[in-house]
């Protein structure tokens, strides 16, 4: 595949992952339409992806699943479990995808739909990029249950208490279960009687203690420690 020379600061590098030809070429001409987006590379299998990933170092990965050699979700959990940098979006067919909760379980910070309208991709990589979740939390929250409840989320069972949660100061455990509850910075700032500047450095802190990337690895992270379970059977 082509690799894209990369740019001076202030830009946000974006490898493009899809075994489509033609998809890539239509992401690539939307973004680099934004002066502040640049395409460093384009891969064509998640094989391909993670030696990119580590050459590149972009920003952003826009990550397909469904490809040859090495899919998407392998891919994803290789480039998180190396540490890197980038922060991977996982393109879906379906919102409610089973591949969409994978994703997210392997590391994404977000999944996004193929037939995202434009304004829609170029918000999501930038947000993404930023270190926040493009993905509402609640949206998050909904795949789980549906995942977790339906038999379909072999990896999310009852767990032992993970000892980094003694880390957390009282207020930092109830940041993290209004964050698992899908709540916004703005609406957990109005039940605690905080500014969103203060939640906003308490939802930092319990990311960094828990050692998780963003709000959604937080969700996420609630349901794999048991720490939230699925309760309403109408959800």
């Amino acid at each position: 595949m082509r690799d894209y020379e990369l740019t001076g600061q202030g830009t946000i590098k974006i490898l493009l992952v899809d075994d489509q030809p033609l998809l890539r070429m239509g992401f690539r001409l939307i973004l680099e339409g934004e002066d502040d987006l640049t395409v460093v590379g384009e891969a064509s299998d998640g094989a391909e992806a993670v030696r990119l990933v580590a050459e590149l170092q972009p920003d952003v990965v826009l990550m397909d699943v469904r490809m040859p050699a090495m899919d998407g979700i392998e891919a994803t959990r290789r480039i998180s479990a190396a540490g890197a940098d980038a922060r991977v979006i996982i393109l879906t067919t379906f919102d409610l995808d089973e591949y969409a909760f994978s994703g997210l379980q392997a590391g994404a910070s977000a999944f996004l739909l193929k037939d995202v309208a434009p304004a829609e991709l170029v918000h999501a990589v930038r947000v993404v990029a930023s270190g926040d979740a493009v993905v509402a939390p609640r949206i998050t929250q909904r795949l789980l249950e549906t995942y977790v409840r339906g038999g379909h989320a072999p990896g999310i069972t009852p767990a032992h208490r993970d000892p980094l949660l003694d880390e957390l100061t009282p207020r930092e455990t109830e940041i993290l279960t209004t964050i698992a509850e899908g709540l916004s910075n703005a609406e957990i700032a109005h039940k605690f009687y905080l500014s969103e500047a203060t939640v906003k450095t308490h939802v930092r802190r319990v990311l960094s203690k828990l050692q998780l990337r963003d709000r959604v690895q937080v969700v996420v992270y609630a349901y794999e420690t048991g720490l939230v379970v699925p309760s309403n059977p109408d959800y």
